[in-house]
This record gives structure tokens, sequence and C-alpha cells, in this order.
């Protein structure tokens, strides 16, 4: 019986080792391209860029949250879970707000950067979504952190049509369309992820 306890025991420190790991690597992927996808939005003046780089900021802190709680129990997962919720709602809101700025004051952003920007993150995301694949199910930490990456994908692939529809009509709107269904996302998924954590809470 204690062999059979032990040999459990090494089995779960074996899958926190492979979550810590996947975790780092995910956490210093979403860093590097929120720096260059914030610079790149604030430069062209790209709604969609800026938000797709405050996902990958909001996707930092969840995977550092996410760390920290890897070899905690069940509760402090979800008090992580409940905060990322909270995190990507707040997110939301704010891309949410600049949409509404380009409205008041439109422009025209350079589409060419958005879409080159836009194919390295999709890029980087989807490097992150295979490392994340497997742990998918783990528990409520994992989910939610792969739920995150799954958005990232959807949020890339919507930039890239943002940078398409300014290209073939001239007009900043398609930008500013792309951002507000961002924001819809981000908030679809902080009220998943805030159902799901206060579920585990109670």
């Amino acid at each position: 019986m204690s062999a059979c306890c032990s040999a459990k025991s090494c089995d779960l420190e074996a899958l926190k080792g492979r979550q810590l790991f996947v975790l780092k690597w995910v956490l210093a992927i979403n860093t590097v391209m929120f720096a260059v996808e914030l610079t790149a939005g604030l430069t062209v003046g790209s709604v969609s860029l800026i938000a797709d780089s405050l996902d990958m900021l909001g996707d930092a802190l969840v995977y550092a949250f996410s760390l920290y709680v890897v070899a905690r129990d069940a509760r402090m997962k979800a008090v992580s879970a409940l905060l990322k919720g909270a995190i990507m709602a707040a997110f939301g809101l704010f891309v949410l707000g600049q949409s509404a700025y380009k409205i008041l004051y439109p422009a025209v952003p350079v589409y060419q950067a958005i879409g080159v920007v836009g194919a390295l993150a999709l890029a980087a995301n989807g490097f992150c979504l295979a490392l994340l694949w497997r742990h998918r199910e783990d528990d409520i930490n994992m989910s939610s952190v792969w739920l995150c990456s799954r958005n990232d994908i959807i949020a890339n692939v919507s930039v890239l049509f943002a940078a398409l529809g300014v290209g073939m009509t001239g007009s900043g709107w398609p930008d500013i369309a792309v951002g507000l269904a961002l924001s819809a996302l981000f908030l679809k998924s902080a009220l998943t992820v805030l159902a799901g954590a206060l579920c585990a809470l109670r």
C-alpha cells in the first residue's frame, strides 16, 4: 500500500514539474509578445493590436498566478481562477473603451504592420497552445490557462482579418469591429472562468 501511495506521490510531483515547465515557457512568450504588440499597436494606432497585446498581458498575469498555485490545494487554484476571470473582465472593458474612443476620433491604422505583428502573435500563441494541450484537463488551474491560450488563437486570427479589412477598405472600421469582438470574447471568457471558480469555492 505504501509503495502504491509513494508511486502516486511521485506521479503527482512529476505532473507538477511538467506543469511548471510549460507555464514558465508560456509566461515568457506572452510577456515578450505583450511588449511587441503594445508598441506596434500604439505606433500604428490599431485597436485590434492594442486589444491583443492586453490579452497577452492578461495571459502573462494568468500564467504567473498559475505558477504560484501549481503545488497548492484546490481552493487556492479556484481563487487563482477567480483572479484570472477578474483580469479578463477588466481588459474586456478597457478594450471596449478604446473602441469607443476610435469611433469618436477615427483614424486609419497601418494595415501592413497589423498583419505582420498579428502573424507573429499567432505563431507564438500556436506554440503556447501546443505546449498546454496535454495539460488542458489536469485541474481547474490548467484548464483556465488552456482556455486563455485558445482565446489567444481566436484573437490573433481576428487581428489578421482586421488587417485585411483595413487594407481592402482603407477604413479603420474593420480594426474597430475586431476590437469590439475581442472585448466581447474577453468578457464571455471572464464569465465562464468566474462561474467555474465560484462553483469550486462553494
